[in-house]
């Protein structure tokens, strides 16, 4: 028996991006999802801010809304408002609630992130392949789609987070359809990039590359899309760097700006798939 082992390395290029959306693509700050995460609380006669609403994001919605219901101080404005803490039953209502909430306001948030739309043309039309994952559920990516189509970003496939049977990130699964969908192998030529920390940790359960964006993060912890125009550029930078570290310490192989920063990864991914290297 042989003392060496031969293993097959793949040593060509990247094939596929796999996009989020709420501030990867469009949907600057992620306010979408968190003022309507907000808005359902405050239904329930419980009040919780911005900030503590962004905290799970990157989970499929009714996960979400499960994880904040297990936030300490959440559960004692819950208990202190309905005499005990809240359980299925009650995120189950508030789900219920969140959809029409959400699809109601959902176009109000749809804008592009500078940049994307032109980025994402030229790398398609060099042959690589988009896909896209969310938290979001269908009927939503439905109106994502839609919108963001008038402004020249369409993905070649796009997998919500109700259409695989375990889509809850950072689970890999919706990363899996995507490639499906797309006949895209092997995992190795695949970039994830997202804004969360539960979708870096989709790209590395997947086994892929993970490029984390943070200028428009979820982290950021903007009440508004424009509300960065209140802020001078030292609060903009300390709160980006805080982002950058946090995306750094989920395991992210790429920390970059914006997803319109995206080409110089991709050409430094392919030297090293060159190389023979992994992820």
């Amino acid at each position: 028996m042989s003392d060496f082992v031969y293993q097959r390395s793949y040593r060509g290029k990247v094939k596929a991006l796999i996009l989020d959306w709420s501030g990867t693509t469009a949907d600057a700050y992620v306010v979408a999802p968190a003022v309507v995460f907000v808005d359902v609380f405050k239904a329930q006669g419980v009040e919780i801010s911005m900030s503590e609403a962004r905290g799970p994001m990157g989970l499929r919605k009714d996960l979400h809304i499960k994880s904040l219901t297990e936030v300490p101080e959440i559960r004692e404005r819950w208990k202190a408002r309905h005499g005990k803490y809240p359980d299925q039953g009650d995120v189950d209502r508030m789900f219920a609630d969140f959809v029409p909430k959400q699809l109601d306001c959902l176009r109000k948030y749809t804008n592009l992130l500078p940049g994307v739309a032109t980025v994402i043309q030229r790398l398609q039309a060099q042959g690589i392949k988009i896909g896209s994952t969310t938290g979001f559920v269908r009927s939503m990516v439905n109106i994502l789609e839609e919108e963001a189509a008038k402004q020249g970003y369409r993905p070649d496939s796009s997998v919500a987070g109700d259409e695989v049977k375990h889509g809850a990130r950072p689970g890999p699964f919706m990363v899996y359809k995507n490639l499906d969908n797309l006949g895209i192998h092997p995992i190795q030529s695949v970039v994830k990039i997202d804004d969360t920390v539960s979708g870096v940790g989709e790209a590395l359960n997947a086994g892929c590359w993970g490029v984390g964006v943070a200028r428009y993060s979820n982290y950021m912890d903007m009440d508004t899309p424009d509300q960065d125009k209140q802020f001078p550029k030292e609060e903009i930078e300390r709160r980006l760097e805080k982002t950058r570290e946090i995306l750094r310490k989920a395991g992210a192989h790429y920390v970059i700006d914006s997803l319109a920063d995206i080409e110089p990864v991709i050409a430094d991914i392919n030297a090293r798939l060159a190389r023979g290297e992994k992820p």
